[in-house]
């Protein structure tokens, strides 16, 4: 296990008006509507996480948590700078690695709770944590954890899918809330202000991805012994 408001993304927006589409383009339209729709799930839980929630998790992090925090959101980490970092990096990572951040002591308890069952878990492996989950972490902190394995795109992704659809304690209501569409194509080059943001971004993103495979790979080897 690692990390729908939406508009559909029919196949006439992803095709010049009047070219057909190939039957092996399919699949890859396929994929980029699971992908926003996926996005817009984790979307939906940060946004239903109250400030209350969110300041809870960031106090509990750690100093080299709250440094990649930090380096996310590129301002100070309130739920207000959290909030707005995540909004406008929905398509760049930047909100998946907020939420894989601030959620990372959940989805690290889950793992060791699920033990030999963690990298593909039935609904009754997460049906006997989750309660656990909430207990320790909040419904908040456990709804963006499930979410954002959803986005990264985990073996379980459609059985968590399902428990964020329907469970009754995990179930997300309906909110208001921006579709997350293609950006358009800019008319002029971006500043270098906001070029510098987007590589920081994507520095930190980077060494999150890496600590995240070493932790992995930690956890496989000690399985081996």
């Amino acid at each position: 296990m690692t990390s729908n408001h939406l508009k559909a993304v029919s196949v006439e927006t992803l095709q010049p008006s009047g070219t057909p589409v190939s039957p092996d383009s399919l699949p890859r339209v396929n994929q980029v509507k699971t992908r926003l729709q996926s996005l817009g799930l984790l979307d939906r839980t940060i946004s239903l996480a109250t400030d209350a929630e969110i300041t809870a998790l960031v106090e509990a992090l750690d100093e080299d948590h709250l440094d990649a925090l930090t380096e996310l959101v590129l301002g100070e980490t309130d739920p207000v700078h959290i909030r707005d970092a995540a909004s406008r990096g929905r398509l760049d990572g930047t909100m998946e690695g907020i939420i894989m951040v601030i959620t990372d002591a959940c989805l690290a308890d889950c793992i060791e709770q699920l033990g030999d069952h963690a990298d593909h878990p039935s609904t009754e492996d997460l049906q006997g944590v989750l309660p656990g989950l909430i207990e320790r972490h909040g419904l908040a902190a456990t709804r963006m954890m499930l979410a954002s394995t959803v986005a990264g795109e985990a073996p379980a992704a459609p059985i968590i899918r399902d428990l964020l659809k329907n469970d009754d304690v995990l179930k997300l209501p309906p909110v208001e809330s921006r579709p997350v569409v293609a950006p358009a194509v800019a008319a002029v080059a971006d500043d270098p202000e906001r070029e510098a943001i987007k590589a920081k971004r994507k520095e930190a993103k980077a060494r999150k991805q890496a600590e995240a495979k070493t932790r992995r790979e930690q956890a496989q080897n000690a399985k081996r012994r």
